[in-house]
């Protein structure tokens, strides 16, 4: 009796964990020593076929409705998990009695017990890297890129081109990459390895040097254009696996695959990513043990050493007000839609504008504020990024990612701000806009966090939602609701302050 009682203790004092948000991850892993990586192998067609005809494990056919075992993974939500394994949330809470409803992130590894309604065609089980190394969060600190660039005996540390108004040489552009994309260095590293030799190649090959990751589209001719596309495609399956939109990869031969249910967010961008350009034996390859994954664990060491999740469960948002004066009346232009100027997912951002009559991108004399008091960490040319957690580190903790604004008036990067204070003026500039407005969006310990997902925007208590597309949604609050409009003379004026 006495064991029965302790089980039950021990799962309820769990089940209370869970509710707890756990601190921000300020520890970091340990810096991998500069090596000198192998040059790249690039596997022969006879190699491909062998590996394609290996045994790798497929899931059973299981009777629909039949209670799986899974471990709850870092950042994982209950609408995702449902989607994955084709089942409800609803049925998900009543095979879990202790979950509570009211949940957002999921503790990683909780155990859980999932209804499974089975589906043909599940794709690989193997995992490639863990979701928090993906993202350029906490384990990127200390990171020096550019050092590591320039002590490999590959092209790219002699590579240089003109990127976002700069000349810049290879560590730089893996940099600017990462931190634009918000996905880890390491990866955007391996990837250029693993498809290219640039680590361990003195020369780019003659046939990759318009197209190097094989996206051939004149928009996007030389590595850094590629590098972007790279960075856009791996994002848009990372964030799709995590908001449960992504129901199936259509592979380059015509075939269909669905996602093991099981998988991780970080395996599934790369499962994504190459199912779009290679063929059937070339993903095969490049999504298994002796691919992708085999390059990483050379130039990094093995990434499932000593993983610290870095999204805690029942993850909360910290208290934000709308990003214009108290008392300031705006109109909502954009509901959830794209974070970055990446194509697609993750759809993080919200748009606001001053609703004044006239439209177009213009001057005005109103103000983008502080959403929160904070340090802004880092300022560029129509961007601030506001850290809330003021250790000067943009990839741990809040952080809050202000785009189109003005130059003039412009707050300055190292300012501690109180909510409320001041940040630039709203604008056209930055990237593409028909009116002058601000976008926000939000990121934690690196990754992006979906404006109207499991852990949706608060803004003095008004929601956010998604709408049918990109830019629609809406803002809710005691039953008012607000739809976007796309412009700013549009009916979907609001006030800041008013409780």
């Amino acid at each position: 009796m006495g064991s029965k009682q302790n089980s039950v203790k021990k799962n309820i004092l769990f089940a209370l964990n869970i509710l707890l948000v756990v601190g921000l991850l300020s520890a970091c892993t340990q810096v991998q020593p500069t090596m000198v990586v192998p040059p790249i192998q690039n596997p022969t067609q006879s190699t491909l076929e062998a590996e394609s005809l290996t045994p790798y494990p497929t899931r059973p056919i299981y009777p629909p409705g039949t209670l799986v075992d899974y471990t709850a993974q870092d950042g994982d939500n209950l609408a995702a998990i449902a989607s994955h394994f084709n089942t409800t949330v609803d049925e998900i809470l009543e095979a879990n009695p202790l979950l509570p409803k009211t949940i957002t992130t999921l503790q990683a590894g909780f155990q859980m017990k999932i209804p499974i309604y089975y589906e043909a065609l599940w794709g690989s089980q193997y995992q490639i890297i863990p979701d928090a190394l993906y993202v350029n969060g906490p384990a990127q600190t200390g990171f020096d890129v550019i050092a590591y660039v320039e002590s490999q005996p590959g092209w790219l540390k002699n590579y240089t081109v003109f990127a976002d108004e700069h000349m810049r040489t290879g560590g730089e552009l893996i940099e600017l990459v990462a931190q634009n994309f918000s996905i880890s260095p390491r990866v955007l590293l391996a990837l250029a390895e693993f498809q290219t030799g640039a680590l361990s190649q003195p020369v780019l090959a003659e046939n990759l040097k318009e197209y190097p990751l094989g996206y051939e589209d004149q928009y996007h001719k030389g590595f850094y254009l590629q590098l972007v596309w790279a960075a856009s495609l791996l994002n848009n399956g990372y964030y799709k696996w995590r908001n449960g939109s992504l129901d199936a990869i259509n592979r380059t031969d015509g075939t269909l695959e669905i996602p093991d249910p099981w998988q991780n967010a970080a395996t599934i961008a790369f499962q994504y990513y190459f199912s779009q350009r290679l063929s059937i034996l070339e993903y095969t390859h490049a999504i298994h043990e002796n691919g992708f994954a085999q390059t990483y664990r050379s130039l990094f060491g093995d990434p499932w050493l000593n993983v610290q999740p870095h999204i805690p469960g029942n993850l909360q948002q910290a208290d934000l007000v709308f990003p214009f004066a108290a008392g300031k009346t705006w109109a909502f232009t954009g509901g959830p839609h794209e974070s970055w100027w990446g194509s697609g997912e993750p759809y993080g951002a919200l748009d606001f504008a001053p609703a004044t009559s006239a439209g177009g991108c213009g001057t005005t004399d109103e103000f983008a504020v502080a959403m929160a008091p904070g340090l802004i960490v880092r300022t560029e040319p129509a961007i601030a990024v506001l850290d809330l957690d003021m250790d000067g580190n943009e990839n741990t903790g809040w952080v809050i990612y202000y785009l189109h604004l003005g130059l003039n008036d412009m707050v300055s990067q190292g300012k501690l701000v109180k909510t409320g204070d001041t940040i630039g003026h709203p604008s056209c500039e930055g990237g593409s806009a028909t009116g002058t407005h601000i976008h926000v969006a939000r990121k934690y310990n690196g990754e992006w966090i979906d404006a109207g997902g499991a852990v949706p925007f608060n803004i003095e208590g008004w929601i956010a939602k998604n709408g049918s597309r990109p830019y629609l949604g809406t803002l809710t609050r005691k039953g008012n609701v607000i739809t976007a409009s796309e412009s700013a003379s549009g009916r979907s004026a609001i006030t800041a302050g008013i409780k």
